[in-house]
């Protein structure tokens, strides 16, 4: 008997060959400043998984790239990250390196460039993988062997220094998580462990200009669910308190300040704050995770809140600022850890029939969080994370463009659509018409050309 599991099937179901395709096919105009890599990584199982066991979040990595150049489409690429069991399984030598605790997976969450070298990345343990530009795989990094230990699917970049601040989590850690600081050389400089309240899971950080955020939220290793060999044994616990920390950029662990916050689960902030002695958050927010639901994220409608974090209070407030269902929130990367107005994030099609209730919507948001408006661009299908490209260096935070990789079911493969962000609902500026699917699956980033 087949056995259904949402995250297997549709556009969530794995592709099983590498491609490489050149010249693509462009409806419209690529804006000739376009020049760069555009990065998306997510989950591919190689093999064949159990269906009554596999979990989204566990399949190997497998990592797409666009090369735009000069007004063209120059490549696509896609490439599995090759672990030491991808590479056994695809006949090829292992890409030794230094693997934490046996901790060797293929990073399948996101996918950045720092100090001039790929990465693939992931949570949970694991370290990061070093790809080619073309999306080779290198091997596994320890930054020149300056991290201590795993690392985190989601650093943030500060604007100001370049620098790269993470909070990363293992479950053989226990109660502690730790905070680090990559430098603009690619080394780590600073970390710092910090006790939390038990083996949490935190997906992702926000950063001001002189904080960094913990989401201490109630998603835990659960032993049980480890023992009958859970693939991501993360639970849901009613019992473990809510808070965010704010920990200052050069502190120690001891100068952080935990504020209660409602039970909820954070996997995405869209930006944060500082403002005259509280720090603003806009986060995501799920009502639960991992609680019933066991092999994705479906536990009820994520919906955009604003967290005003009060340390001398040591308390909360939280303002709704949009109740339509979405995630992947993002920003001008110009402007991470400073007050912005804009953002955008993907809608879902939260409990649509047949479907898990992370179904990706058709339609991209843009938030003006100043005048309190919203903007939706209907893509007519599965539409993914929005990243924006700033037509300049000095432009305005919304003079750019907003690229998104869509499905479209009636040719079975996807389109890179580059909307600009000023002229959000009218017709795309370009869709590069790939010849392939790209499975859903979670984050990437544009790279521009050096």
């Amino acid at each position: 008997m087949t056995v259904a599991n949402p995250y297997l099937e549709g556009n969530y179901g794995p592709v099983s060959v590498e491609e490489t395709l050149v010249d693509l096919d462009v409806t419209g105009t690529l804006p000739p400043g376009l020049c760069g890599r555009y990065l998306r990584n997510g989950p591919n199982p190689l093999l064949p998984p159990d269906p009554l066991t596999y979990h989204w979040f566990t399949g190997d990595g497998m990592v797409h790239g666009i090369r735009l150049d000069g007004g063209r489409a120059r490549w696509y690429r896609n490439r599995w990250v090759r672990s030491a069991a991808v590479a056994a399984s695809l006949g090829e030598s292992p890409h030794t390196g230094p693997v934490v605790e046996g901790m060797d997976f293929a990073p399948n969450t996101n996918v950045i460039v720092h100090a001039g070298r790929t990465y693939a990345i992931v949570e949970a343990g694991a370290r990061p993988y070093e790809l080619t530009d073309e999306l080779d795989t290198v091997g596994p990094s320890d930054f020149g062997g300056t991290l201590p230990g795993g690392y985190t699917a989601h650093p943030k970049r500060d604007p100001q220094t370049g620098e790269l601040h993470a909070i990363s989590y293992y479950w053989a850690w226990g109660d502690r998580v730790q905070y680090s600081v990559v430098g603009v050389d690619g080394r780590v400089r600073r970390t710092v462990d910090v006790p939390v309240g038990g083996a949490v899971s935190i997906h992702d950080m926000s950063l001001t200009a002189s904080h960094a955020v913990i989401y201490d939220l109630p998603v835990v290793f659960n032993l049980e669910a480890a023992a009958q060999g859970s693939t991501f044994p993360y639970r849901w616990s009613d019992d473990y308190p809510s808070r965010v920390g704010l920990l200052p950029l050069e502190g120690e662990a001891g100068d952080v300040v935990w504020s209660e916050v409602e039970p909820c689960y954070v996997f995405h902030p869209m930006n944060a704050h500082d403002e005259e002695g509280t720090v603003v958050v806009d986060v995501v927010r799920h009502p639960k995770m991992f609680d019933t639901h066991l092999t994705g994220p479906d536990e009820g409608a994520p919906v955009l809140e604003r967290w005003r974090i009060d340390p001398a209070a040591g308390k909360v407030a939280t303002e709704l600022l949009d109740d339509r269902p979405q995630e992947f929130p993002r920003v001008d990367e110009r402007v991470v850890g400073r007050p912005n107005r804009y953002g955008y994030s993907a809608t879902l099609d939260d409990g649509r029939a047949g479907g898990p209730g992370f179904t990706m919507g058709g339609a991209l948001l843009k938030h003006d969080l100043v005048a309190g408006t919203r903007e939706v661009r209907t893509l007519g299908a599965g539409a993914g994370e929005a990243v924006f490209v700033p037509e300049a260096p000095t432009s305005a935070e919304d003079d750019g463009y907003v690229l998104s990789l869509v499905f479209d079911p009636e040719r079975g493969a996807s389109d890179l659509v580059v909307v600009h962000a000023q002229d959000f609902t009218g017709d795309p500026v370009a869709v590069v018409h790939l010849p392939v699917r790209v499975p859903y699956g979670f984050h990437g980033n544009w790279v521009p050309d050096a």
